[in-house]
């Protein structure tokens, strides 16, 4: 299964309805950081049930995320393999780390860069131009059909209540998880990038009920990623850092996921007037980092 042609979501929008779920994360971090590519290696890594496990499998296989294929151990079994679209999403995973070693204060693996032998500690930056790139270098222009009442769909599964998904060594952060894992927090920061300030604003944009936005805004507060200002949710640094996440979420949305014409976002980085192709320089040498030329040295 593709996308619903009629479902009149934004690439972004269908982006946040797959992604913006904590247990799709720690799946697709699980597949890439530790290869595990079965039902039962899932189940005996995460504390997820066998039905939400096979619900999300389900979907990440209709998303063309995952694809089954079959193999012999005696019998017949099967195992997830990812897709071209689902390994494209490496970026959107590093870009996550990248922002948890920043602004958590939490001690990651070290990524090493194969080409160079170095940590890699990577850094955003235009595909065009190579310069290091921030939200502040870029400017956004809204296709006439892309306002974020588009954004939202019926909520696909119960959220995650706060807490329930373990502590480990390869966890994602809180942090991380309370931005990303619930695809409303994702959206009310998509739309802050984006210049939306005011709780009426916010409200209007998503079309979210106000309970559910008091709730989002009030927890983005207390992590320091807004700021209340004269009535203004304003980012502070550790909130305009996250730039580096949405930066490869729409890239991958808009390049992978079919939507109505006029429904996208035109982000260009201003130095050098280039649409939006981000990429990851390796600090040690200011090479690209590829999926195939990096690793994490775990412990």
């Amino acid at each position: 299964m593709d996308r619903d042609p009629d479902s009149g979501l934004s690439a972004i929008g269908q982006a946040l309805a797959i992604l913006g779920d904590r247990w799709v994360l720690l799946i697709l971090q699980r597949a890439f950081l530790l290869r595990i590519r079965t039902y039962a290696g899932w189940r005996d890594a995460l504390p997820i049930s066998e039905s939400v496990l096979a619900t999300r499998l389900k979907e990440l296989v209709g998303h063309d995320i995952f694809t089954l294929v079959a193999y012999r151990d005696g019998r017949t079994r099967y195992e997830y393999r990812l897709t071209p679209r689902g390994l494209d999403l490496w970026s959107l995973l590093v870009a996550i780390y990248s922002w948890e070693r920043d602004w958590t204060g939490r001690q990651e693996a070290p990524f090493i860069h194969d080409v160079c032998g170095q940590e890699a500690r990577p850094y955003l930056a235009c595909g065009d131009c190579r310069k290091p790139m921030s939200a502040r270098d870029t400017e956004t222009i809204r296709g006439p059909l892309a306002t974020f009442s588009r954004v939202g769909l019926p909520r696909q599964h119960r959220r995650t209540v706060r807490g329930d998904t373990g502590v480990d060594a390869y966890a994602y952060c809180p942090d991380s998880m309370e931005i990303l894992g619930d695809r409303w927090s994702t959206t009310v920061l998509a739309a802050a990038f984006l210049g939306t300030r005011r709780f009426v604003d916010f409200q209007a944009e998503l079309g979210i009920a106000p309970s559910v936005l008091t709730d989002r805004l009030r927890r983005f507060v207390e992590l320091d990623v807004f700021r209340l200002v004269a009535g203004d949710y304003r980012l502070t640094e550790k909130g305009l850092a996250f730039f580096e996440v949405f930066a490869f979420l729409v890239d991958w949305a808009q390049r992978e996921l079919a939507a109505p014409p006029g429904s996208g976002l035109t982000i260009t980085h201003r130095p050098c007037g280039a649409a939006l192709a981000p990429v990851f320089l390796c600090t040690a040498c200011t090479q690209p980092l590829e999926r195939r030329e990096v690793h994490f040295e775990l412990g």
